[in-house]
């Protein structure tokens, strides 16, 4: 491949730090929504009669820091999206799959950004310590318990939603990587 054909098969492509963040984010979401599902499914009693007092422990603080690891990292990736250019499809989407693929996009950034504010307002507001692996982390709301709960359930919901919007997501990576056979999957390829 000559040069210049290097250069424009870059021109497809997102730009490699927000490449990068994609794939970190990937990473933290899968993780972050393993341990939620665990916590979800078992609950505190659940957690502590598989995983005893320190298996508990370690399983809330990676969760709580999965959380601000997100929200650190969607942040660099929306500041990413905004300094770089966003690459056109070649060739170009259809528009149903272009306005999908846009809401879907769209969808995820907000959740993915609101998800571990939710979380964190519902650990304070329980009074519970709100951590990044060994740091306490300030509270952003005062302690009240039934906004806790409230809080609570709109995460758990919200979790729900995000595992749905990354399956949409997946899917039409499937579907242009095994179906379409275009150029979508090299767009946010590492390498």
């Amino acid at each position: 491949m000559s040069l210049i054909e290097s250069r424009m098969s870059e021109t497809d492509r997102y730009a490699y730090p927000h490449r990068v963040l994609h794939w970190l984010v990937a990473a933290v979401l899968l993780l972050s929504l393993a341990s939620g599902l665990v916590l979800g499914f078992l609950g505190f009693e659940g957690a502590m009669e598989r995983f005893g007092q320190s298996g508990t422990d370690l399983l809330y603080t990676s969760h709580k820091s999965l959380g601000v690891a997100m929200l650190a990292l969607m942040t660099l990736r929306l500041i990413t999206r905004l300094l770089f250019v966003v690459p056109d499809h070649e060739p170009p989407l259809p528009a149903f799959q272009r306005v999908l693929s846009s809401a879907v996009h769209h969808l995820l950034y907000v959740a993915l950004l609101a998800q571990p504010l939710l979380g964190w307002a519902a650990t304070a507001s329980g009074n519970f310590p709100v951590q990044f692996l060994h740091w306490h982390l300030p509270g952003v709301v005062g302690v009240n318990e039934a906004l806790s709960e409230r809080l609570f359930e709109w995460h758990g919901w919200l979790g729900w939603a995000i595992l749905g919007l990354i399956s949409l997501h997946i899917a039409g990576a499937l579907f242009h990587w095994l179906i379409r056979r275009d150029n979508v999957m090299k767009r946010m390829s590492l390498f």
